[in-house]
């Protein structure tokens, strides 16, 4: 379980560059002392990097809000948030009592993405032949924003995550791709190659919120809720194993490799979003790895 506050668990994650907890100490501000209310107390594991998922922890009952959205708590106090593949430093996370509030600011590390060119793949999803084929990919859209806005209040994202494929890494976050010379928008997911039929897990616990057999560029897709507005999208597939609504076990059986959609070869573009914020599948792996064993 992916715990801030936990010795252990930072001590297996070597790679953690945040760990503030300020509630415990004294600091100096300007000529005076300023104490900083154990109530306030703020701690994060994770890394503060354009595509990356941050898991912090405060006092149960504080008001947290980051980017105007006041984030949910868990009963403990645990809480995720998301950096966005273009997102400008310094962040500010607010930390209040309901009388009170503390800021806290954090710069973000800038990265470089990489442009890939892409050629074969099918001409109609390039560049959309009709106003009927538009209005299809509008309303698809629709759909999968809807199955990403949910505010559920489970904890699954807190068992941390395993990879739900193992295979050639073909495309990465961040990406700009430019499908047959046309420059599009940049790639959101890790792209992992198998061939068609291979069986897909889930990475971590959560529900099945949409399934649907043929979107015009994601082919088969399946979208699951791990809960506080975290959740993973498969696409490309060729097969969905679950139902709509349906709570599945990190390392249950839930798709297969497919080429539907705008692909040129059977792979599996994984994808994780803190509500309509993108992230980067390969940092949560790095992060927040699940315990072995579970």
């Amino acid at each position: 379980m992916i715990k801030p506050a936990s010795a252990k668990k930072l001590e297996i994650n070597k790679k953690v560059l945040t760990k503030v907890k300020v509630g415990l100490s004294i600091l100096l501000w300007l000529c005076g002392t300023l104490f900083i209310p154990l109530a306030w107390a703020l701690e994060f594991q994770g890394v503060w990097q354009q595509g990356a998922m941050l898991v912090g922890h405060t006092e149960p009952g504080n008001t947290v809000v980051f980017q105007e959205r006041t984030v949910s708590l868990t009963s403990q106090g645990y809480f995720v948030i998301g950096l966005s593949r273009d997102v400008k430093g310094p962040v500010v996370v607010q930390v209040g009592n309901g009388k009170d509030s503390q800021q806290y600011t954090y710069p973000v590390v800038q990265r470089e993405y990489k442009v890939q060119r892409v050629d074969g793949v099918p001409q109609r999803t390039v560049t959309p032949p009709s106003a009927e084929v538009l209005e299809r990919i509008r309303r698809e859209g629709r759909l999968v924003r809807r199955a990403r806005a949910d505010n559920d209040q489970r904890e699954d994202f807190l068992q941390g995550f395993i990879k739900p494929l193992e295979g050639p890494i073909t495309g990465v976050y961040g990406s700009q791709r430019v499908y047959n010379g046309v420059p599009k928008n940049p790639h959101y997911g890790l792209d992992i190659a198998r061939p068609t039929g291979t069986v897909v897990i889930a990475p971590a616990a959560g529900i099945v919120k949409l399934v649907h057999a043929d979107m015009y560029y994601s082919g088969g897709t399946l979208v699951l809720d791990h809960g506080h507005g975290l959740s993973s999208s498969f696409i490309h597939l060729s097969g969905v194993l679950v139902e709509e609504g349906q709570r599945v076990a990190a390392g249950d059986a839930i798709a297969k490799v497919g080429a539907s959609g705008r692909a040129t070869g059977p792979h599996l573009d994984w994808r994780v979003n803190w509500f309509s914020v993108r992230l980067d599948p390969a940092l949560v792996l790095e992060y927040f790895p699940a315990a072995q064993g579970q």
